[in-house]
């Protein structure tokens, strides 16, 4: 081992990195490394907040079009595991229709990610709440027009 001060923070990352990737699988791992769809959108077609029960804040945020996700994204203050079901809430929600939407849950979220340590599954169930309340709120809206 290097006897380098970044010599050795250079193999700390990199057994961090091979922890992460082998706990959370390849998928989950780059998503971890390269976050997508991640930020707020100005005046979202739906939008949603909650908090779940370990504490993490989830928002998703959606713009329709022709009656299909156009875009959508998402913010947390949790911990990696909510931020990568986020992406992936976000991610799986483009290009689908409202009743496409409803289908992405927190086990499809988990099984697109090919699974998440068991002490991390409730970040899957907390994305794909947050994703339902959006279509929510976008179904209130649209209903009223």
């Amino acid at each position: 081992m290097d006897k380098t001060l970044d010599g050795f923070v250079k193999h700390l990352q990199k057994e961090i990195y091979k922890k992460v990737e082998e706990d959370y699988g390849e998928k989950a791992f780059k998503r971890w490394l390269n976050s997508m769809y991640m930020g707020a959108m100005e005046d979202p077609d739906g939008y949603a907040s909650l908090k779940g029960r370990c504490g993490d804040r989830m928002e998703i945020f959606l713009k329709f079009n022709n009656e299909c996700v156009k875009e959508a994204s998402y913010r947390t203050d949790g911990c990696g595991s909510s931020n990568i079901c986020g992406s992936f809430a976000a991610e799986m929600a483009i290009g689908k229709s409202p009743d496409e939407v409803i289908e992405i849950t927190g086990e499809a979220i988990c099984r697109e990610l090919g699974g998440l340590p068991p002490e991390d599954e409730h970040c899957a169930f907390l994305a794909a709440e947050t994703l339902q309340e959006a279509l929510n709120d976008y179904m209130i809206k649209f209903m009223k027009k």
